[in-house]
């Protein structure tokens, strides 16, 4: 059975992120889109990765048109999150979320929660340092609101 640390992605230069490398850390992994009216989320995200980061959490972002609401290009989408929202956290190239061309991660993700397809931008997965999903969170779930359970992942001891 594959785990997350299994699944590889492309960073926005081109650069393989291999999921292999956060064992040990706490995962926030969320679908972004820049012209979405969540977008704003990526403040609290980047806040998040900021207070953290030296404690073990890392953040992925990976934007997606599968709702018709990211730019044109990677490029376009990587400049508009650092420039209007201060993105620092990995941004990886555009991915789809539902379908037959989804993203294995999404696939595995989807799975792991038992929740079925992605319904909108800024679905949230919190993934312990063990590599196990803790919780999905909805779109509409704002980033401070998972502070507590980040927290509480970041001060478990390690599983491994």
């Amino acid at each position: 059975m594959k785990t997350i640390y299994d699944y590889k992605e492309t960073e926005m230069s081109g650069k393989t992120i291999d999921l292999s490398a956060f064992k040990n850390k706490v995962l926030v992994i969320v679908n972004t889109a820049s012209k979405c009216g969540l977008a704003p989320q990526l403040e609290g995200l980047e806040k998040l990765y900021k207070k953290y980061k030296d404690d073990g959490l890392v953040i992925l972002g990976l934007p997606s048109n599968q709702f018709h609401q990211e730019l044109d290009t990677d490029e376009e989408a990587d400049d508009y999150c650092r420039i209007h929202y201060g993105v620092t956290f990995l941004m990886t190239q555009r991915v789809a979320v539902n379908g037959a061309n989804e993203d294995p991660l999404f696939t595995h993700l989807k799975e792991q929660s038992g929740h079925g397809k992605i319904k909108w931008n800024y679905t949230k997965f919190l993934i312990g340092k063990d590599g196990t999903l803790i919780h999905r969170f909805a779109p509409i779930t704002k980033p401070e609101s998972m502070e507590e359970d980040i927290y509480a992942a970041l001060n478990k001891k390690n599983v491994i």
